[in-house]
């Protein structure tokens, strides 16, 4: 059987699959209401409201992200044991009530609360719909399907940053909020209702993932969480997959400070969020065809590069024009990371446990986003400068890839 048919080219994949993919891209556009790259755009209209440093508006956002680590193994397993059209909606849900809460927020107190709701519904939940469906119901063409998926954030990520700054100077950040969850109540839920109505996802066109899953191969993997917790593999990757959760999230939670700091201006910078999305479309849709030529592993060790370019971009560079080359920089890495490290977990474990998997691999990423964002803010209320954090990231990355290749290249041997 030739690779013509087992990989079908982009093109024939999403028309034949259109409804279930488009409901993979609506939740991870969705889930851009609880992602760092777009709380952090309300960060300096919050802490002026309520008298917040740095470190205080960074503080509380870790404690609202760890509290939604601590939660997301739980309810991030669900997936595996209920249908999917009613755990997305209620996820959906979720999204409405939590940009309510930020809207309504009454006090600096209040904050956690409302972090923590952005943060597991949005950053959480929605994107683990996304990208777990997508490994869950292909399999041969997984590649293609995570990537044509996660379109939804780099999409997002080109256009909400900005219009939520323009609709911040119009109407204040609460109301901004407030629309937020208008949209997702009239936009968001009803969509999803319709692309997953009837039981969408059980008529998948890919033929080989059919034929796949009806065989049972002897040398499937088909790993639990408890044999993925004994396996070294899992110890040698999780710092390099735990540290852009870090330092990427530290990097656009604290963006616009450090553009205030470098004299840039917020809509210069967020008006470059275009150039990253486009770096991430191009990217993803490369490298989700390579995965399902040569698997995600050969890859792995490549996912860091790019952002330890852009740390070093952004921390010894001043001109202007160097945000845009950071955001394209940081696009790169993202659209090699949201589609290798789904797809490399599937590869290692199997897709019949992937939810409670990715739910509790994602929790030790979003106990490194909850860290990176207050650590930066301290060190910025303590004058540390740019370069000397940099260096710091730099050295922890290139540790990092380190292990990822060896732990892979033990694997490919196998």
């Amino acid at each position: 059987m030739n690779d013509a048919h087992l990989a079908p080219g982009y093109l024939r994949f999403a028309v034949k699959n259109r409804r279930f993919l488009a409901f993979g891209l609506l939740m991870a556009y969705g889930s851009s209401v609880g992602q760092t790259f777009f709380i952090g755009v309300f960060g300096p209209s919050i802490q002026a409201e309520f008298g917040l440093g740095h470190g205080a508006w960074g503080t509380i956002y870790m404690a609202g992200t760890l509290a939604s680590a601590a939660l997301l193994p739980f309810t991030g397993r669900w997936i595996d044991r209920i249908a999917l059209r009613p755990y997305a909606l209620a996820v959906c849900a979720g999204l409405a009530i939590a940009c309510l809460a930020a809207a309504l927020t009454p006090s600096a107190g209040f904050l956690i609360l409302v972090i923590f709701l952005l943060r597991q519904s949005g950053q959480g939940l929605a994107s683990h719909v996304s990208v777990t469906a997508m490994v869950k119901y292909f399999r041969h063409n997984r590649g293609k399907a995570i990537a044509l998926a996660s379109l939804g954030h780099p999409l997002a990520r080109a256009g909400m940053p900005l219009a939520a700054v323009v609709l911040i100077a119009l109407f204040g950040w609460r109301a901004t909020y407030a629309i937020c969850a208008v949209l997702v109540v009239l936009v968001l839920l009803p969509s999803i209702a319709w692309l997953l109505a009837d039981g969408t996802e059980a008529r998948l066109f890919d033929p080989q993932s059919a034929r796949q899953r009806k065989s049972s191969t002897p040398g499937a993997p088909d790993q639990r969480l408890g044999d993925l917790l004994r396996d070294r593999f899992f110890y040698l990757v999780m710092p390099g997959i735990i540290a852009p959760s870090a330092i990427d999230t530290a990097l656009f939670f604290h963006l616009l400070t450090i553009a205030e700091i470098k004299g840039w201006s917020p809509a210069w910078v967020t008006g470059g969020y275009a150039i990253y999305a486009l770096a991430v479309v191009i990217v993803s849709l490369l490298v989700g065809k390579l995965i399902d030529r040569v698997g995600a592993k050969p890859l792995l060790p490549m996912t860091l590069l790019p952002l330890i370019v852009g740390v070093a971009v952004l921390a010894y560079f001043d001109h202007p024009a160097w945000a845009w080359v950071f955001l394209a920089v940081a696009g790169v890495g993202s659209g090699i990371r949201m589609t290798v490290v789904p797809a490399m977990w599937a590869d290692h474990c199997g897709p019949r446990h992937i939810g409670a998997v990715k739910s509790a691999t994602t929790t030790l990423g979003v106990f490194g986003s909850a860290l990176g964002p207050p650590l930066m803010g301290w060190m910025l209320d303590a004058n540390v400068t740019l370069p000397a954090m940099a260096l710091a990231s730099m050295f922890y990355m290139a540790v990092a890839c380190a292990l990822m290749w060896m732990a892979c290249r033990t694997q490919l041997r196998n």
